[in-house]
């Protein structure tokens, strides 16, 4: 997922070009807002910490770019690709280093297993 302040700053497809370049094939996408309930169920896990209202709101503030992507060892190979949650932490070249701003405005949400793509996929398979 391109996250709304990327999208909104133009930078969706210099993201998607980082992702093509790196062997990914684009198999959906689709520009949308996510509504308030589909952005609780997909951050569930993370309903009782402090900063919950916050990503909430944040992650329906406007646009998205939802991208189902595959390739052999995708999880690990865009993980490796987005860099750290934390931009200013990740290294030269990852997407949040090049178009994150903040630990919640990193650009983009992948993925961290199998398990969370399926489930993810579920979650946005009405939005698609």
């Amino acid at each position: 997922m391109i996250k709304p302040t990327a999208f909104k700053a133009g930078s969706a497809e210099g993201i998607l070009t980082m992702v093509k370049q790196n062997g990914f094939e684009i198999i959906k996408q689709k520009e949308t807002h996510i509504p308030l309930e589909t952005a609780k169920k997909h951050y569930e896990e993370h309903s009782e910490k402090p900063f919950f209202p916050g990503l909430i709101e944040f992650i329906t503030s406007g646009k998205v770019m939802l991208v189902h992507l595959r390739k052999d060892n995708a999880i690990l190979d865009l993980r490796n690709l987005m860099g750290n949650t934390n931009p200013e932490k990740a290294e030269e070249g990852t997407i949040r280093k090049i178009f994150g701003s903040s630990m919640t405005a990193n650009a983009v949400h992948g993925s961290d297993s199998i398990s969370s793509a399926k489930r993810e996929l579920e979650i946005f398979s009405c939005l698609f």
